[in-house]
């Protein structure tokens, strides 16, 4: 029997192509990995949640402002009066802002937002009501002012992506990129609906509306408790945190995300200006969207690239690239095409998102894990007094200069200050990824 199976030949086994066909037949699912980054944070149980319920909370940041100008320019027909109130409530946020985000940082989101959040709610309603009832102009005032205490929604939400990924950069890079993707649709949408509420319904049922969803979103986020970040420890004895536009590294930061927001105050202004001067008033909404749009679509790509290693070193480079396309917006006007102002606008978009994220991300590292809310709630007052002077800067360029096209000279200037203080103010050791 021995003999029998020695004397048989030996062949090979066959070769089976299986493995081959199915690599073939997954091949379509393959083309979806440049999005895995983004799957791979939202895999992380209770991050979906909190996600959709800031989301819910921050439309409003986008609806509340525009909302309040038509209901009061509606009512008292004086659109001076409108913005005269808006500009005193941008003030009191700028100055309520960070004492609010001080507050969150050392009690917690759960315990300072929900009350802060019911203040504000109650300030928009009591506007609300003056407006309807008549009341006299300094009560409006006073209302809108109340609502100074609404939290920094989007910079709760970057604090728990800090804290979930806090020894992760790339997953940190990929969220801060979702988060400026996120601002971006909630100020895109946000005007279109209270638009659409104020003048199809009646002129308070924007601020209705806008306050509901601002304290629903809120409630439903602060329930999140699992992914909440803890409040940092403090010990008897311990001496008062600084506040951290003493700490190194972050003025610079603020003055930069301050000409920055001067760059959406005026391009706003001014973009409604050349549309009502070329007949096209209706559209510059649409123009608008444009930019938000180009700018969303960035963010969401740039969530895919990996951190830098020098985040310093990108920013540099991503601020010196949104000076060299807030140019095409300028050149786009001299030539009277609406066509091309929506071209160059869509691509002038693309720059500034992956500055707020590059930015965002070197607020983060500079500002200490206790003090983040903090640190994030200023940089966005910075964008708000940006955004203030702009829409100043740049409604003065359309009535004293030769036209709103040649108004596009503003926030091309104010993007050029960015990239000169950037540059002046370039640190030399690298930031902390």
């Amino acid at each position: 029997m021995i003999l029998f199976l020695a004397a048989r030949p030996v062949t090979a086994p066959p070769v089976r192509p299986a493995p081959r066909r199915r690599r073939a037949r997954f091949r379509p699912l393959a083309r979806l990995r440049p999005f895995a980054p983004y799957r791979r944070i939202f895999a992380v149980p209770g991050t979906r949640a909190f996600t959709a319920a800031n989301l819910l909370a921050r439309l409003p940041m986008g609806m509340l402002s525009i909302s309040a100008v038509l209901m009061i320019a509606g009512s008292r027909g004086s659109y001076a009066l409108a913005g005269a109130v808006t500009a005193t409530g941008l003030a009191a946020t700028a100055l309520a802002g960070p004492w609010t985000a001080r507050l969150i940082d050392r009690y917690g989101q759960s315990r300072i937002a929900v009350p802060a959040t019911a203040l504000a709610t109650l300030g928009s309603l009591s506007l609300l009501l003056c407006v309807h009832y008549g009341a006299p102009d300094w009560t409006l005032f006073a209302s809108y002012a109340a609502t100074a205490t609404t939290p920094n929604t989007g910079g709760m939400s970057r604090a728990r992506w800090a804290h979930l990924f806090r020894d992760d950069p790339a997953a940190r890079h990929t969220a801060n990129s979702f988060e400026q993707a996120a601002d971006e649709l909630c100020f895109l949408l946000g005007p279109v609906l209270a638009t659409l509420l104020c003048t199809t319904l009646f002129p308070e049922a924007g601020t209705a509306v806008g306050a509901a969803l601002l304290l629903t979103g809120v409630l439903l986020f602060a329930a999140q408790r699992r992914t909440e970040p803890p409040v940092a420890p403090r010990t008897a004895g311990h001496a008062p945190t600084r506040s951290p536009l003493r700490l190194p590294g972050l003025p610079p930061l603020l003055l930069t995300f301050l000409c920055t927001g001067a760059i959406f105050g005026s391009l706003e202004v001014v973009t409604l200006a050349y549309a009502d001067a070329h007949g096209i008033r209706s559209t510059g909404g649409a123009l608008l969207a444009l930019q938000a749009a180009g700018s969303g679509a960035a963010g969401l790509l740039y969530g895919l690239l990996r951190p830098a290693a020098r985040p310093g070193r990108r920013f540099l480079v991503c601020t010196a690239a949104m000076a060299a396309l807030m140019l095409l917006p300028l050149l786009a006007a001299s030539t009277g095409s609406p066509a091309a102002l929506a071209v160059a606008l869509l691509a002038a978009g693309m720059a500034t998102a992956p500055t707020m994220v590059t930015g965002m991300g070197l607020v983060q590292s500079r500002t200490p894990p206790g003090q983040l809310n903090e640190g994030m709630t200023l940089a966005v007052t910075a964008l708000l007094g940006g955004i203030a002077a702009g829409s100043a800067g740049g409604g003065w360029a359309v009535e004293h200069l030769a036209g709103p096209g040649a108004a596009y000279g503003v926030p091309a200037a104010a993007a050029a200050l960015a990239l000169t203080v950037t540059l002046l103010t370039a640190r030399r050791r690298p930031d902390r990824p």
